[in-house]
């Protein structure tokens, strides 16, 4: 009976020591770069990226020169502070919007309308570049923050994801306030977008941290160095000829910041529209 209990013990303890070990290699790197961001740059290029703790070179002279010398950091984490909001807001009101309308309304074509939302998903951005930069001249969009917005606003995850929450939701509380002659839009806000605050929970931190990481196409928007955004702006510290990584490591640190706090803000919602989307039908 004894050994059975320290077995079942045994056994609890096995997904705790798992799950540390996976933290301890994900944490790693991030680990590396903030005691990296405390040394002289020279000490980087002397020994490379590394753990050891050095008291008598560490300082805080490369955040002060981050955040008041004279560089374009701040210019950047403006920029995709602004990106990341914006894109953020609107992605989960029009994509909230299309899957509630794929859950609640018959009409032709809606299974057509939902499968391509599917295949879209599927198409890689790759292949949507050269088009959308066309349009994004066409409308005169390009070195605008609404150039990055806008072309990727409406999530096709996002919706896909709405539509499933909103597939289990209860249809009488739609009928009944239809019934009591509520417009679809005070249906939607009112009755709908509260009992969604998990599903947006968990979509305000994908969203947001899809936005906030994206290189590729505010690389090819963007043109004016003041504009650029924080992963476009730290990689234009490497180039062939020096690597400024007095400001790339605390640059990249702080950069962290405030996805994290996104994420601990939303931690209960996310976790709780996850759990919900995957059991509802």
């Amino acid at each position: 009976m004894g050994s059975k209990i320290k077995q079942n013990k045994l056994e609890s303890y096995i997904p705790f020591i798992i799950l540390t070990l996976f933290s301890i290699i994900f944490l790693a790197p991030f680990f590396f770069m903030l005691v990296s961001s405390f040394k002289p740059g020279q000490e980087m290029i002397r020994n490379g990226l590394n753990s050891r703790i050095q008291f008598n070179i560490m300082s805080l002279n490369n955040y002060k020169t981050l955040f008041f010398g004279d560089n374009r950091y701040l210019n950047w984490f403006k920029s995709s502070v602004i990106i990341t909001v914006g894109f953020t807001i609107l992605s989960l009101l029009f994509s909230s919007m299309v899957g509630y309308g794929l859950a609640v309304y018959n009409f032709k074509g809606k299974n057509l309308l939902f499968l391509l939302v599917l295949l879209v998903m599927m198409v890689p951005l790759e292949i949507l570049l050269l088009p959308l930069y066309k349009l994004m001249i066409t409308l005169k969009l390009i070195n605008t923050y609404m150039g990055v917005i806008l072309p990727f606003a409406v999530s096709p995850f996002a919706i896909f994801f709405f539509r499933q929450y909103i597939v289990g939701l209860p249809k009488e509380l739609i009928e009944a306030a239809r019934i009591d002659g509520c417009s679809e839009f005070k249906i939607f806000f009112r009755i709908i977008v509260p009992l969604m605050k998990p599903a947006f929970g968990a979509m305000t931190i994908l969203q947001a941290m899809t936005s906030w990481n994206s290189f590729i196409w505010p690389l090819i928007v963007l043109r004016s160095t003041e504009k650029l955004t924080l992963p476009v702006g730290l990689a234009s510290l490497i180039t062939p000829y020096g690597h400024n990584y007095d400001m790339l490591m605390p640059g990249a640190v702080m950069s962290v910041i405030p996805i994290a706090i996104i994420f601990l803000l939303n931690q209960r919602a996310f976790i709780e529209g996850l759990t919900a989307g995957g059991i509802k039908q």
